[in-house]
């Protein structure tokens, strides 16, 4: 193909779609069938450049002339029950499954840091006492004291949502701060675990640990594993500014950004999930087997999920960003 030729050709045709696009709001019955035509056209004459001549500068001018025009031409797109279907069977699993090079490392070096924390206070008893006063400490950790109440301290369904939100503001921090360069995630990340292992610390010095266990597991697995995916999804997002490939950086962020926040919509969900079993199960008379064993299920549901439903829609090209048509045009960059 003669590029110049070809140009020179159908200039005048995408000049006159610019045109109508420019003021689609304002167009006659036969403008809007032409809007239609030179849409269908110019599309057309995109893919002949992408597949004979693909320069650069046409490529993401008639790129963004035909997304345009399409917008101009279908109009703004709700929501649907479709789109909230396609996104837990789809695009959530699969954004779960690409980040899980970063969600899973971050959960193993942030269980063993808790670990770490929780031998470090239970084997120090001068550490323990900066915690607090010998005889707060006994008020914490004997049988019915503060850790046991904890749970049932307020009635279920608002001890639920109680739960339910703080964890999704810490996840919404992780997922939305995460460009910050990942700090204000890794403060997240410590905080959490610091809480936990104080806990393991105190009640393991006190010889109770199974009993702590036994509280933490039945909604902790599921409830952490979140946490987990929000900051391996933060440090990830914060890498794509430092890092961001073969994209630039305003494609790659913008990418990205759109998939974290998708990410907090699905987070917000296994967080109820994990809340629910806070607010329900953990304070139930049900046997320590049996709770532990309904934290465990949930658990295993949602690793299922993520290399079951997951792995299959990332390999069928699903990302968790927003479908193409919704997307800004964005302009090639050179490899």
């Amino acid at each position: 193909m003669d590029l110049d030729v070809f140009v020179a050709a159908h200039r005048a045709e995408w000049d006159r779609l610019d045109s109508l696009v420019r003021r689609r709001r304002r167009l006659t019955g036969a403008e809007a069938d032409e809007l239609v035509a030179l849409y269908q056209r110019t599309a057309t004459h995109l893919s002949q450049v992408r597949s004979s001549a693909p320069d650069p500068a046409l490529t993401g001018r008639l790129t963004s002339l035909v997304a345009r025009a399409r917008n101009a031409v279908t109009g703004p797109r709700r929501a649907t029950w479709r789109d909230v279907v396609r996104f837990f069977a789809a695009g959530f699993p699969a954004a779960l499954y690409r980040t899980r090079h970063w969600w899973v490392p971050t959960a193993l070096l942030s269980v063993v840091v808790a670990a770490l924390i929780g031998w470090w206070i239970g084997t120090h008893p001068e550490v323990q006492a900066a915690i607090a006063a010998p005889e707060q400490l006994r008020e914490m950790t004997r049988p019915g004291g503060r850790y046991e109440t904890y749970y049932s301290s307020h009635p279920a369904t608002s001890f639920a949502a109680q739960v339910w939100t703080n964890n999704a503001r810490a996840a919404v921090i992780c997922l939305v701060f995460g460009a910050l360069l990942g700090i204000p995630v890794l403060w997240v990340l410590f905080q959490n675990m610091l809480n936990l292992g104080i806990g393991i610390g105190l009640m393991g010095s006190a010889g109770r640990l199974d009993t702590f266990l036994g509280l933490i597991l039945p909604h902790g697995l599921l409830e952490l594993t979140a946490v987990f995916v929000a900051a391996g999804t933060g440090l990830r997002l914060g890498w794509t500014v430092i890092d961001p490939g073969h994209r630039s950086r305003r494609t790659a962020l913008a990418e990205e950004g759109r998939a974290a926040l998708g990410m907090a919509l699905g987070l917000a969900a296994v967080l109820f999930v994990s809340g629910a079993i806070e607010g329900f199960v953990t304070p139930s008379g049900l046997p320590t087997w049996a709770r532990i064993a309904i934290g465990v299920a949930a658990e295993l549901a949602f690793l299922a999920y993520v290399y079951g439903v997951g792995r299959r829609a990332a390999r069928a090209g699903e990302t968790g960003d927003v479908e193409e048509a919704d997307r800004e045009a964005t302009l090639p960059t050179a490899a």
